[in-house]
């Protein structure tokens, strides 16, 4: 096998907001030697996070976009996918994963596992991601690593041990005894570049043992040569790191290391971890679909020899045209060769190849298998395969979320509506999440998102990046009609004009139904030819896009055809698509419809001395509380409020909570209005009907 594969991991960190993802991408750098000195996310120093290249990431000290580099570390090439932990950039992480090897799930040592911490595990299981937990921040008060490898088992359903166990803890923190090697480790130097090796303190050589036996427990699962060793009393080094790579690799153990990236320590243990426990291109099964013979599922290899097979997952417009992030799974791609997308069946050149360093860009002539590195002035999308001439294969693609949230957006002049038609065009084609569509009653242009943190950025980065001057109206809720009991219908759509007219009788009814539609056939008998009734089902599927209580779409609906009646003549494809309008208007009505409001769940994590406060202010919001835990002097309150009820909630957080108060939300499902806002909502559609009549 090619030793260069051997010797390459692609590895995310991903993690909870400020769990300090960031933080330990910087010290890998630094001591990588990819950079000279280490900067700070909410950097005093003018520099800000080398990752967070974005101007808004660093004001915000948050990361907004996952940002590509690669290091050198013991003779092993890393590629690293920094991703942000808001979920409202839920999309950044999902397309990272989908590319990588492995992971880096960061865990605070007093948080734990929090909301977002399973949102990424989540992320990481939907894509088959080995990962190893590195609880950070033990330098905090209230740090207990302890605690958070028994949540990893509990609330994350992995089968988690600890590979080091902390010399001191808080701010007594000095070092870690490796629990492999069964030595001590201190980090000295001015920023923790010197690894220090020592014995094993006297006072923590019994847990020490204690906390062996634990992980020899759980890791002889995966070697038989392990567990003889184990009972023989003859385990090696060698046997251990080989038991917790498979066990790692087949994601049935997840190793649990620690340090403080903040204090510089424990970040070269980590990359140790990297190298020893993720697996290589090579480990990993990578499938993709023979598109010329019915999709049949082909096992993709890391052999430079093959034909090429890669997957364009992120696309980003530079001040020098689009670049367009890909990871290769088969063969190798050089400058010069030509290349076919699968999806718009064209052929094109490769002009430029580069590795990418955050927003530094290094020209290569060559990449092979298993790596990640960047085209210039590719024409594709997101999501799209590219393979040699002669393949046309397609890789399965990424879960893309549905926006929960709208705003109305408009130029302030002629100049900015220009460039407002051209920073749209760019996002949407970057951000599968990011929606924009033309209201056809107000004719105002409707940008939607993942929530109001996700919109606002991207209104900063136009005033920004395209200097459009916007303004922007009262953000909308995404909500949903559906109907409530069955309703049938018997419509008859007749024309008759001179020439040939228009004839098509549909029978049969609507019924509610747990997914988003679905269209039943039961015509028997020819009553209506077969190659109408796909018309029928089209007819219907038009009437989903606009409800007739406020105009959102329809959901949860069953369409069942029963029977109809055709003229030999003036039957067509457009006059079976009337009759099912037609059937439509007049059952939807009998069927009593509702309208249902997206329900997010929130969690908040509070100081526990307020969280009286953020109850009455959940409550308030018509919100219902799921469950409250109260850890030591935080308090974390889980509960599911609507979305329209949650606009500027950030702000009223921070001012009750004296700014020490975080937030998530992510969409749960849909629910049914109240009556009385319900009300609210068809009179302010009825005057909007009205008002554009009159005009």
């Amino acid at each position: 096998m090619n030793e260069n594969l051997r010797r390459m991991r692609n590895i995310g960190i991903s993690a909870h907001i400020d769990s300090g993802k960031t933080t330990l991408t910087e010290r890998i750098l630094y001591y990588c030697k990819k950079i000279h000195r280490i900067h700070e996310v909410k950097g005093k120093d003018g520099g800000g996070a080398t990752m967070d290249y974005m101007e808004l990431e660093r004001e915000r000290g948050i990361t907004i976009t996952s940002a590509t580099t690669n290091v050198t570390w013991n003779e092993h090439s890393i590629n690293i996918i920094d991703t942000p932990g808001h979920v409202d950039f839920t999309i950044e992480v999902e397309r990272s994963l989908r590319v990588l090897d492995g992971a880096i799930l960061v865990l605070c040592s007093v948080g734990g596992v929090q909301s977002q911490t399973l949102t990424v595990d989540k992320q990481l299981k939907r894509y088959n991601v080995p990962a190893i937990a590195f609880v950070n921040k033990l330098d905090r008060i209230g740090a207990n690593p302890f605690k958070v490898k028994d949540q990893i088992n509990d609330k994350l359903g992995r089968r988690a041990a600890l590979l080091q166990v902390p010399i001191g803890l808080e701010d007594r923190f000095q070092g870690l005894v490796d629990l492999v090697r069964m030595k001590a480790y201190y980090f000295d130097g001015p920023n923790g570049e010197v690894v220090r090796e020592e014995e094993i303190p006297p006072e923590l050589e019994d847990p020490a043992w204690q906390y062996r036996e634990e992980l020899l427990d759980a890791v002889s699962l995966f070697s038989d040569e392990l567990t003889e060793a184990i009972l023989e009393n003859r385990v090696t080094r060698e046997m251990l790191l080989r038991a917790i790579r498979k066990g790692t690799i087949n994601r049935e153990f997840t190793p649990v290391l620690m340090g403080s990236a903040y204090r510089n320590k424990g970040v070269q243990l980590l990359l140790d971890a990297v190298v020893n426990y993720l697996p290589d291109p090579s480990e990993v099964e990578n499938i993709a679909l023979d598109l010329d013979r019915e999709e049949k599922p082909v096992v993709l290899k890391a052999d430079p020899t093959l034909p090429c097979v890669a997957y364009a997952f992120k696309l980003e417009e530079g001040p020098y045209g689009q670049l367009t992030y890909i990871r290769i799974y088969q063969g190798s791609l050089r400058k010069g060769e030509e290349l076919y997308n699968t999806r718009s069946k064209q052929k094109f050149k490769v002009g430029r190849v580069v590795r990418m360093h955050a927003d530094h860009m290094e020209d290569i002539e060559e990449t092979g298998s298993g790596d990640i590195a960047a085209l210039f002035g590719v024409n594709c999308a997101s999501g799209d395969t590219i393979c040699s001439p002669g393949l046309n294969y397609a890789m399965t693609s990424i879960y893309v979320p549905e926006p929960v949230i709208s705003l109305a957006i408009e130029a302030s002049n002629k100049l900015s509506a220009d460039r407002l038609a051209k920073a749209l065009n760019r996002f949407i084609r970057e951000d599968p999440t990011f929606r924009v569509y033309i209201d056809p009653e107000s004719k105002q242009t409707i940008i939607q998102g993942m929530g109001e943190l996700h919109l606002d950025v991207y209104v900063e980065r136009m005033k920004r990046e395209y200097r459009v001057e916007v303004v922007t109206g009262r953000p909308q809720v995404a909500y949903r009609e559906a109907i409530t009991v069955r309703a049938d219908f018997d419509y008859t759509h007749k024309k008759q004009t001179g020439g040939a007219g228009q004839f098509g009788r549909v029978i049969g009814y609507l019924e509610p139904f747990d997914g988003q539609y679905e269209f039943v056939n039961e015509v028997r008998g020819g009553h209506i030819p077969r190659e109408f009734i796909p018309s029928c089902d089209k007819g219907f599927q038009a009437m989903l896009k606009k409800g007739q209580l406020i105009g959102s779409p329809i959901i949860g609906l069953r369409v069942v055809l029963t029977d109809g009646q055709f003229h030999p003549v003036d039957s067509s494809d457009i006059a079976f698509q009337m009759a099912a309008q037609g059937a439509f208007k007049q059952a939807y009505r009998k069927a009593r419809p509702q309208i249902l409001e997206p329900i997010m769940k929130v969690v908040v994590e509070t100081p526990s001395e307020f969280s009286g406060n953020v109850f009455g202010s959940l409550n308030q919001r018509r919100g219902i509380i799921v469950s409250s835990i109260e850890d030591g002097s935080y308090s974390r309150i889980e509960a599911e409020v609507p979305l329209s009820e949650m606009f500027g909630y950030s702000t009223v957080l921070r001012s009750m909570t004296q700014g020490q108060a975080e937030f998530t939300m992510e969409f749960l499902k849909y629910s049914r209005l109240p009556a009385a806002l319900a009300e609210q909502l068809m009179e302010e559609h009825r005057q909007k009907l009205e008002a554009g009549d009159k005009k």
